[in-house]
């Protein structure tokens, strides 16, 4: 609704270029296509991955089991139990060694069995197929023992709350994988699954281990592999780096709970669980039951990265935990000679990565499937450390990393803070050290992104390069959420980095992912439910870049100076790029005032080979209420629109209006 009202302005273009006012003719700007361009890096925009609202267990890894090994503390969180069931803590697998005894009941009218709630419920849909698997063997008096796997809808005023049945005979007193596939016949969002003994007589009894329940049809047909729906609205995205897996839950709120990148690799049955430092951070947001499995681990963050053709960017713990939530006076760190271990991880890790299958990590990553090596090129090493205490750490990792590696691009932090003391200090350091990479972070309110769309144009051109890894528009007065204006003014602040290319090598947006019903913070890129997938304005935003970066960039210029929001700039930001493999030049423009604007674009010193088109196509993404914003419900009532201006373009100058509250990409083709 809200772009089919922007195209009307396009339309009305003639009548509108008749009532702007006299301050809207100064929008000349001028792009320099003589000048030798910035290259763009293939890893300009990418992804941040962290587990924070229930973005990996109950989000992108499509198990639909919660507690599937009945590791968490408590070891029937998620399910309920009825009849004879008892824990057991002598299993098959060493790190996961809890399962479920099911047994006779004392009376055959009795029943046995348990119910898994999933996450937040469990997810199907009419026609497609899924996969139950479990590990059992029979622990009573016979050979063979059978249960049923039934999908349920317990609030039904229906005779059965089981719309779904499945059987597995289990014919072993050894341990064995089981598995079958049933077609669910309904769409449901809030299904359980239960699981019955039958058959019920004294002496009876089996017992079963890492119960497991998957869509068949999962990203690229992987049999652990990623929901589907999630992961291509991540591929849609186009990024050039995936950085994972974290984030705070690198620290750790205790390096006990810090993620260990060696926990999350080998069969998935033997990955032990860790708890999530999101579940108990905000009491206002309590998720007591969020727990990471690990099924998601490193080998699938890398699968997944070369999948959407994504640079991974893994980070590690440096042996600090999270200083936000400890006490320096407990001495909760790895002391300066108790890192050893810690180093170790991060040249397996490069060894798993890029390692021949003869190493020891290069084995196991063959094992799991991929022979060839993943070419890991960066590695993170800390996340939002700050004080004498990282820099003194990060040095340690340096010397061993490049020793033994020395094409590993090493990115180091700037700390949680986008400028101040800290930010400053720690910058000082990591020019010191001679890093690759500093990650900076800053969420931030509205006139953070409208006054700074220059931040990187002073930056030093020598030296350690930005990724600009975690970065939001936050609303205030309590709008902390997805709207488009937040969209909008993030858009304004990315022609900064575009302009910057040889500075800001990589940009993600954080957080990624939210479950509708089990977030903790946002605002958040994609949110979802159990069925659905809902891209937000911000969304549209990165892709728009992503899809649209171009290879070199060019300078463009108003007044003779970088469009960047300032005095007697109308509140326009804009920058260009150049993309030689499709012959195109591509203008952003973000417009944040509430004027219908004229611009002018001048492509000066163009190649005498080059003749542009006169067709001009024009995206846009616009509202006309600045805190509307896409739901799950109304997923697509702010998305790009794209149109053309026929003749747009005189005297390799185009003219044209730009709405109000509005962001445009503007495409212009040439021949040679």
């Amino acid at each position: 609704m809200f772009s089919s009202l922007f195209n009307r302005f396009v339309l009305a273009a003639g009548l509108a270029l008749s009532t702007l006012g006299a301050a809207a003719q100064d929008n000349i700007m001028t792009v320099d296509a003589g000048k030798k361009g910035i290259p763009v890096p293939g890893t300009m925009y990418g992804l941040f991955f962290e587990d924070i609202n229930f973005a990996a267990d109950g989000g992108l890894y499509a198990e639909k089991v919660k507690n599937r090994s009945f590791e968490f503390d408590d070891p029937f969180m998620g399910w309920n139990i009825f009849g004879n069931v008892t824990i057991c803590d002598d299993g098959p697998f060493e790190r996961n060694p809890h399962y479920v005894r099911l047994a006779y009941p004392g009376h055959p009218a009795f029943v046995t069995g348990l119910e898994n709630e999933g996450f937040f419920g469990i997810g199907v849909e009419e026609g497609k197929e899924y996969r139950f698997s479990v590990w059992a063997r029979t622990s009573g008096d016979k050979e063979k023992e059978l249960i049923s796997f039934r999908l349920c809808k317990n609030a039904t005023m229906g005779e059965d709350q089981a719309f779904c049945r499945g059987y597995i005979e289990v014919d072993s007193r050894e341990w064995k994988k089981y598995e079958a596939v049933i077609t669910s016949p309904i769409t449901e969002a809030k299904a359980s699954l239960r699981i019955f003994l039958e058959h019920l007589s004294p002496g009876q009894g089996i017992d079963l281990e890492h119960i497991s329940f998957f869509p068949v049809e999962t990203f690229n047909g992987h049999e652990n592999g990623l929901r589907k729906d999630i992961a291509e609205a991540l591929q849609q995205l186009k990024p050039g780096v995936f950085r994972f897996p974290g984030g705070c839950i690198v620290e750790g709120t205790t390096l006990e709970t810090r993620y260990q990148w060696k926990n999350s690799v080998g069969p998935v049955e033997n990955r032990p669980i860790n708890m999530n430092r999101w579940n108990y951070t905000f009491p206002n947001r309590l998720y007591p039951d969020y727990f990471q499995s690990y099924g998601l681990g490193f080998y699938e963050y890398f699968l997944f990265s070369e999948e959407i053709g994504a640079e991974p960017l893994p980070v590690i713990s440096c042996g600090l935990a999270c200083q936000f939530q400890n006490d320096p006076a407990t001495d909760p760190h790895a002391a300066l000679d108790e890192l050893d271990p810690y180093v170790q991880d991060a040249l397996d890790l490069i060894e798993f990565a890029n390692g021949d299958t003869d190493t020891q990590w290069g084995k196991v990553r063959a094992e799991m499937g991929h022979p060839e090596p993943f070419n890991l090129k960066y590695l993170g090493v800390g996340n939002e450390q700050w004080s004498e205490l990282y820099p003194e750490r990060l040095v340690v990792f340096m010397e061993a990393i490049r020793k033994q590696y020395p094409d590993i691009k090493i990115i180091g932090s700037s700390g949680p803070y986008r400028d101040g003391k800290d930010f400053d200090e720690l910058w000082a350091a990591m020019r010191e050290l001679d890093v690759d990479l500093v990650d900076e972070h800053y969420y931030a309110e509205e006139s953070f992104f409208e006054n700074n769309a220059d931040r990187y144009d002073g930056y030093p051109r020598k030296g350690p390069k930005v990724f600009a890894g975690e970065y939001a528009c936050h609303g205030v007065d309590g709008k902390k959420w997805n709207h488009f204006n937040a969209a909008l003014l993030e858009a304004a602040f990315m022609t900064g980095l575009e302009r910057n290319a040889d500075v800001v090598l990589m940009a993600s947006y954080a957080p990624l992912l939210a479950h509708v019903e089990g977030w903790q913070w946002r605002p958040d890129m994609v949110w979802f439910d159990n069925l659905h997938v809902m891209r937000t304005c911000s969304y549209y935003v990165q892709q728009l870049y992503a899809c649209n970066k171009g290879t070199e960039v060019l300078p463009l210029t108003m007044n003779g100076r970088p469009v960047a929001g300032k005095e007697g700039q109308n509140q326009l930001y804009a920058s260009v790029v150049k993309d030689s493999g499709k012959n195109e030049y591509i203008v952003k423009v973000a417009n944040l005032s509430s004027d219908l604007q004229e611009i002018s674009i001048c492509f000066t010193r163009l190649p005498r080979r080059q003749k542009l088109a006169p067709e001009v196509c024009c995206t846009t993404l616009h509202s006309d209420n600045s805190l509307a914003e896409n739901t799950l419900d109304k997923p697509d009532q702010i998305v790009p629109t794209t149109s053309h201006i026929a003749d747009g373009l005189k005297d390799n100058t185009l003219t044209t209006v730009i709405g109000p509250k509005t962001f445009a990409v503007y495409k212009l083709t040439y021949s040679e």
